[in-house]
Order: structure tokens, then C-alpha cells, then sequence
């Protein structure tokens, strides 16, 4: 099936009250970073203190809704949609029973699903750009190469229980390499290709 999602495109910015304290935001709330220093920032229930992770700050509990992120350049992220009510202190296994539907890169050409398992991915292109499309009463969260519109992954018969909320993890700079930012787009227009 073939649709036109520019409908469901959505513009997301990061919500910094939810960031971890190492990470930085840019003005427009578009970009984020790991820095190496840890900033002296106030605790609350809203920030993650263990996971190197920010929230969007827009919420959905209805809907169809579309996102890009740029990730080139990078060598380690994770990004995806969690529950408002998921846990963000202490360690965090970022999977479904736990409230997030995410996919990861680790170590340059590795990527994952973190699925009830950990699931290996394949792109069959470079990986620039991650399309993220949620269908919240289908419980269908799908991944995208966002330049080549293939399919890297969807999480079917989704719980969501509630609102959700864009989650991006830039992860650490790794001594440099993976200093690069995530960058949120919002797509003008696109296409989403998704065989039922």
C-alpha cells in the first residue's frame, strides 16, 4: 500500500525539561548533542538520569504521525516512541514491555530493533535520514531510510496505554567520532510505502 504522509507529518521539537544533563539542545529545539561535561541541571520526574535520551515535547494518543531525523554521521543512536509513563531513571531496557518501540545504531554498520528481542537490521541503503510513522489506533510504530523509502522495521499490535512521545538518544561522542547531532525535519512532502 502506498500513501501520501505529508498529511501526517508533525513538527517536533525537544522538550529540555526531560534531557538528560549531558546533553545539549539547540535554540530551535531541533538538535541535540552529547557534550562531556555534565550540566548542573534540577532534578525532576520528567528527566531521564541514567539514559543519554530526550523526549519530544509534543504528545499523541490519537492518530497517524510522521517524523524525519538526520543521522549521518553517526556511529551509536537510538530513537523511536515511548509511553509518558515509562520509566527514565536508572538503567532502562528501551524495549516494547517496557514502553518503547526503538531502533538503535551501535558501532558504525550495526543496527538493531529492540523488539522483545534484539532484532539485526540490514539497510539496503546508507543510512541518512530515519523516517519514524506511528498509527496509534493500529498500534503500528514503522521505521524508514526516509532518502530510499525502504522499510527498516515496524513494531505491530503496539500497547500504547496512553499518550506517546518521540524518544532520541544521541548516544555518547565516543571520543569524537560520533559527535555529530540528531537532527529532527519535518518533511514537507513524502511518500510512505507499507505492504499490509
Amino acid at each position: 500500500m502506498e500513501k501520501d504522509v505529508k498529511q501526517y507529518a508533525v513538527d517536533v521539537t525537544l522538550d529540555p525539561e526531560t534531557a538528560y544533563p549531558s546533553l545539549i539542545l539547540s535554540a530551535d529545539g531541533k538538535q541535540v548533542k552529547y557534550i562531556s561535561t555534565r550540566s548542573d541541571l534540577p532534578s525532576n520526574p520528567k528527566r531521564f538520569d541514567t539514559s543519554i535520551s530526550v523526549l519530544g515535547k509534543q504528545g499523541f494518543s490519537s492518530g497517524r504521525f510522521y517524523y524525519e531525523v538526520q543521522v549521518k554521521g553517526k556511529t551509536g543512536w537510538y530513537l523511536g516512541v515511548t509511553r509518558e509513563s515509562s520509566n527514565r531513571k536508572g538503567s532502562i531496557d528501551e524495549n516494547p514491555e517496557n514502553g518503547y518501540w526503538t531502533i538503535r545504531q551501535i558501532n558504525w554498520k550495526t543496527f538493531r530493533a529492540l523488539d522483545d528481542s534484539s532484532v539485526p537490521l540490514k539497510p539496503l541503503n546508507e543510512l541518512e535520514r530515519v523516517g519514524v510513522f506511528v498509527d496509534y489506533e493500529a498500534g503500528l510504530v514503522s521505521f524508514y531510510n526516509a532518502d530510499h523509502w525502504d522499510l527498516l522495521y515496524s513494531f505491530k499490535h503496539a500497547h500504547f496505554n496512553g499518550t506517546i512521545y518521540p524518544v532520541f538518544n544521541p548516544n555518547n561522542h565516543n571520543g569524537g567520532p560520533n559527535s555529530s547531532p540528531l537532527i529532527i525535519h519535518t518533511p514537507v512532502a513524502c511518500q510512505y510505502h507499507h505492504n499490509k
